[in-house]
C-alpha cells in the first residue's frame, strides 16, 4: 500500500487497544488524518434485526451502505477472504497513517505491545518487527519503549513509518493487488498523470484512482 500503515499486535490483554487509542488521540493532536482497522476472529453484525440496512442484507444485497451527513457505514459480503489489501482500498487514500490491530499475516510493519505479567514469547516476525512497547526490556535488537511514552513512539512511526512515504503507484485487478515493478509504475503513472493533467477543469492532482469494469461482468 501506499499509505503509512503500522500494525499493533500482541498477546491478549496486553494492551493493543489501549496503545492504538493513544496513538489516535497522539497523531490528531498533531494534525494528522487517522484510520483505524480491527481485525475480528470470529464474525460480527452491526445490523440490527428489522432495520432498513439488515432488510436489505437479507434481500440479498452484496453491499448496503448507510450515509449520514457525519458518518458513513459500509456493511460488505465477504467470502472468507478479509485481507487488509482489499480493507484499505476501499477506505482510499485520504489519511496520513493507518493503524490497525492484529492482521498478524499482513506484510506490513509491526510494532508489538509485550506485557511481562502474561510470561509469553512474543508474537511477531522478527522481520517485520520494527519497534516494543512493553513495561520490560527485552534481548530484541529494535528499538524498545515504555507504554508510557506515547509521544515518543509517535515520533518514531513519523520518521520511521510515516516520513519514508513517497509517489507510488497501485494496480488491483478483481479486487488484488498486482505487484509492479518499478519501470511499470513509471509508465503507468505517467501516462495516466499526462492525461488526466491535461483535461479541462483539472488543476493540482495530488492522488488519482482509475476503475474500469469490463461490460457483462
Amino acid at each position: 500500500t501506499m499509505l503509512p500503515i503500522v500494525s499493533i499486535v500482541g498477546q491478549s490483554q496486553s494492551g493493543k487497544t489501549t496503545l492504538v487509542e493513544q496513538l489516535i488521540g497522539e497523531f490528531k493532536r498533531r494534525g494528522y488524518r487517522v484510520a483505524t482497522v480491527k481485525h475480528a476472529c470470529n464474525d460480527f453484525d452491526i445490523d440490527k434485526q428489522g432495520k432498513d440496512t439488515w432488510r436489505y442484507t437479507e434481500a440479498g444485497s452484496d453491499a448496503v451502505a448507510i450515509s449520514a451527513p457525519r458518518r458513513l457505514a459500509l456493511v460488505k459480503l465477504q467470502d472468507g477472504n478479509d485481507s487488509i489489501d482489499e480493507i484499505l482500498r476501499l477506505l482510499g487514500e485520504d489519511f496520513d497513517i493507518i493503524f490497525i490491530e492484529g492482521f498478524h499475516q499482513a506484510h506490513v510493519p509491526k510494532i508489538e505491545v509485550y506485557r511481562k505479567e502474561l510470561k509469553k514469547d512474543l508474537r511477531c516476525d522478527p522481520g517485520e518487527l520494527k519497534a516494543i512497547v512493553s513495561d520490560d526490556t527485552l534481548e530484541v535488537d529494535v528499538p524498545q519503549f515504555s507504554m508510557r511514552d506515547i509521544p515518543g513512539i509517535a515520533k518514531f512511526i513519523k520518521e520511521r513509518i510515516i516520513g519514508k512515504r513517497g509517489d507510488d503507484t497501485l494496480l488491483y485487478v478483481n479486487g488484488s493487488p498486482v505487484i509492479l515493478n518499478q519501470f511499470a509504475k513509471q509508465i503507468f503513472a505517467n501516462a495516466l498523470l499526462g492525461m488526466v493533467s491535461s483535461l479541462k477543469g483539472v488543476t493540482e492532482v495530488r492522488s488519482l484512482e482509475v476503475a474500469v469494469r469490463k461490460k457483462g461482468i
